[in-house]
């Protein structure tokens, strides 16, 4: 038996079906992943995803650790509640943990990913040498992902008015609290939609009130489609510790000004970025038959090799797409080898997918 969240009778009764995700018993579908896809692009669903890691950073020193800790810069977080997405990085400048940061006003909230609590935990602590801070994990809080075109919408119906005023406020990207619970309009679908943050004793009953408002279950097999399509990087399979985020697709979140913050890994990016990134992450797009999974051989004619790093057939489109590390000089095509063929793919630039439609030529 793995670890467990607050919703684990909640998925049990609802007929999930169950699976071990990352040392968690977590629902990976509750009767057709391709309907729970669909019902985010279209509708709205809701996913728990309590098993994240939420890691409070306060003290007089926060803003300083973090923007030692972290390769973004979180004193371009102005106003209360607004987030910030980043690497967090190692001295070599390889990518430890992507995560997100909320601006508290004098403390910050982090969220972290949950295969890589432990070593994320023990990296923060090591780093705090210096630093008047503290760290505070909050295991007791579950939380909810509800997302789709409709999420907001359906979500507002079940709320309290409190409640009703904070989320009707929210800026994309911003986050703030609403009595107990911590709402924030952020996700990793692709579309719009809410993350909410519930005191576990709470969590079946806001489960269930959601559900009645019409918001349905989703297992992470969608949720790993839906972020597939929307572009993101899940950490273990398109970055890790061996990559940088200049080949991770993530050149957008290390801020190099000003140019005197010495965060953890800069000058081994510097160093990386002076020298040209010799890969990079890309889309790929097999419009033939075939199944793109991760790990596969991509060959770009005289150019080189790279590998995918995660693929998966595409609902919203019909037909199957991947992230790629390859060649840095690779062009507009290449080839992947499948079962001892080569199917010829386009190279796209993520995401594939944005609020439903297709995005890419």
């Amino acid at each position: 038996m793995g670890n467990r969240t607050a919703l684990y009778q909640s998925h049990v009764d609802m007929n999930a079906k169950m699976v071990d995700f990352g040392g968690w018993d977590m629902p990976i579908h509750y009767g057709s992943q391709i309907e729970e896809h669909n019902v985010v692009r279209q509708d709205a669903g809701m996913f728990d995803v309590s098993h994240m890691t939420v890691v409070d950073v306060t003290g007089a020193d926060s803003k300083g650790y973090l923007q030692k800790l972290l390769a973004n810069d979180v004193d371009r977080l102005k106003e209360k509640g607004k987030a910030l997405y980043s690497g967090m990085l190692n001295e070599n400048g390889k990518v430890i943990d992507d995560l997100i940061v909320y601006n508290m006003e004098g403390w910050y909230r982090v969220v972290v990913n949950c295969a890589t609590r432990e070593k994320d935990l023990a990296w923060m602590d090591t780093q705090t040498q210096g630093f008047d801070v503290t760290l505070t994990e909050q295991p007791t809080l579950a939380m909810v992902a509800v997302q789709g075109p409709k999420a907001i919408e359906k979500a507002l119906t079940m709320m309290t008015e409190e409640q009703q005023q904070v989320t009707k406020g929210l800026k994309v990207f911003q986050g703030l609290p609403a009595g107990d619970i911590f709402i924030a309009r952020t996700g990793y679908t692709g579309e719009d939609g809410l993350e909410i943050m519930v005191p576990e004793a709470d969590v079946a009953a806001f489960w269930q009130a959601l559900a009645d408002a019409g918001v349905k279950p989703c297992g992470l097999g969608a949720r790993d489609t839906l972020r597939l399509e929307a572009g993101m990087n899940l950490y273990g399979s398109d970055m890790d510790e061996t990559t940088s985020p200049l080949i991770s697709n993530m050149a957008w979140t290390v801020a190099w000004e000003p140019a005197e913050r010495d965060f953890v890994g800069r000058a081994a990016l510097e160093q990386e970025k002076a020298d040209g990134p010799a890969q990079k992450l890309v889309g790929l797009v097999l419009e033939d038959k075939g199944v793109l999974r991760g790990h596969q051989k991509v060959i770009v004619d005289g150019v080189g090799e790279g590998e995918t790093t995660s693929g998966t057939f595409s609902p919203t489109l019909g037909h199957a797409i991947a992230l790629a590390r390859v060649p840095a000089a690779t062009g507009d095509t290449a080839v992947v080898e499948v079962r001892k063929k080569l199917l010829k793919v386009r190279v796209v630039r993520p995401p594939f997918v944005r609020n439903g439609k297709k995005v890419f030529e």
